[in-house]
């Protein structure tokens, strides 16, 4: 198994331990800190897929520097 995958796959476990946790700490029911620990990672994974979708459409909108000035190479004279 390559790194990424590996990388990938204990993250979801990872995110998903983490859910249930949290959701049993706020319900103190195994069968809805359940649900929304298997919910919740779906939901968040389509909403990742959206949120690259739009950051690779506004890879081509100039953004104004926030400090003044821009970064970057300096102009060849």
């Amino acid at each position: 198994m390559n790194r990424t995958l590996m990388k990938t796959c204990t993250y979801g476990v990872m995110h998903l331990t983490v859910a249930v946790t949290v959701a049993f700490v706020l319900t103190h029911d195994w069968r809805i800190a359940l649900a929304v620990g298997v919910v919740e990672p779906l939901v968040q994974t389509l909403a990742f897929v959206v949120h690259e979708r739009c950051w690779s459409k506004a890879g081509d909108i100039k953004v104004a520097p926030l400090c003044g000035h821009a970064h970057g190479p300096e102009p060849a004279s």
